[in-house]
Parts: structure tokens; C-alpha cells; sequence
């Protein structure tokens, strides 16, 4: 059952490496930078553990554990959908795109998510018992490193935020000039 209320697509990018490496950070200094430039940022991240967003003893957390599929909880300064998926066989990145408000994002940044067809910048840091290679594939469209490296491939110093974010607008108005020429192309071709 399809339960998107937009179709809209936001374009997402990937983040991508090993742990240890330094995607939470990073991003963390990314989505200001972005912010700054009037991108407005939704995130999806996978995690591999059994996380619950609620407290035990909390109202809204008893009620979901009487057995409501979804619980949202709201106040004045944000809400919380959280949905029962156990019987889901796996998690479908497209699917969690589709519920953000495509109204109010420029853009949807991943962290985690290795194996999907999407954009992505990997992260790639000397020293952590990885080669570049493990990480690569063919939706990769740039690497952050730390060191310099032998590809074709844009690439960005991971421990230079502002440098990341920067090429992360750029490709950001890429993709809206594509999608809107494309637009043009459709219109111009109806009589």
C-alpha cells in the first residue's frame, strides 16, 4: 500500500563508509553550512541496532506498546511519527523518502544505506583497515578524503566541511536544472 501524499521526488545523496570513519560528524558540520545557503535538509539514517525514539514510562511509549501500529507525538516544537514495522522483510529507502513533505526540503542527505542505487559521496579515511575500493561503486559521484588518491572521481577533504557542503549545492542545482529542463523538454513537445 502506498501511502505517499506527494510525488514529488527530493533529491537524496548518499553518505557513505565504514564506521569509524566520521559520517555522523561530518554531517553534523555539513547541514549548518547547507542551511547557510538556504538548503533546506531532511536526513535518513540507518542504523543497525534495535533503536526505540521513546522511553519506557512515558505515556506515548505505553500506549505503542498496548499495540498502536503508528504513534505520533507532538508539541509546539516538533512531532514524531514512529511506525510499527515487524513484519516489513526490509527497509525500502524509497519508501522512507516518501514521507517527508517534499514541501518543505530542497534535499534528503542518507547516512548509511551502502548498497542502494543513489548518489553518494564516500568517506574514505587513511589508516582504518579499509581500502578506497571497498567503498566504491557506481553510484559514488565524489570521495572525502583524507589523503590524496588515484581516481577520476571529484575529490574533497574530508576534514574540510565547508568544501564538502560546497559541492554538495552544486550538485544539488544540477539535479534541479536536469529535472526542470526536462520539464521543459515534456512541455514543449504537448501542442
Amino acid at each position: 500500500m502506498n501511502h505517499r501524499t506527494n510525488d514529488t521526488r527530493l533529491p537524496m545523496l548518499g553518505i557513505t563508509a565504514y564506521s569509524g570513519t566520521g559520517k555522523t560528524t561530518l554531517l553534523k558540520q555539513v547541514i549548518p553550512l547547507l542551511r547557510q545557503q538556504l538548503i533546506r535538509v531532511g536526513l535518513i539514517k540507518h542504523t543497525h541496532h534495535n533503536m526505540d525514539v521513546d522511553k519506557p514510562g512515558k505515556d506515548s511509549y505505553e500506549l505503542r506498546k498496548a499495540g498502536a501500529t503508528q504513534t505520533l507525538v507532538a508539541s509546539q516544537q516538533r512531532w514524531a511519527l514512529m511506525t510499527e514495522t515487524p513484519d516489513l522483510p526490509a527497509l525500502d529507502l524509497h519508501d522512507l523518502a516518501s514521507r517527508f513533505d517534499a514541501n518543505s526540503l530542497d534535499l534528503i542527505l542518507i547516512e548509511g544505506f551502502k548498497q542502494e542505487p543513489i548518489p553518494k559521496i564516500a568517506l574514505y579515511r587513511d589508516g582504518l583497515n579499509h581500502t578506497v575500493d571497498e567503498i566504491l561503486d557506481p553510484y559514488v559521484i565524489a570521495i572525502a578524503s583524507d589523503i590524496t588518491l588515484a581516481t577520476s572521481l571529484p575529490q574533497l577533504n574530508i576534514n574540510r566541511p565547508e568544501q564538502v557542503a560546497t559541492f554538495i549545492a552544486e550538485w544539488l542545482k544540477k539535479q534541479k536544472s536536469s529535472s526542470t529542463d526536462g520539464i521543459k523538454t515534456i512541455t514543449g513537445t504537448i501542442p
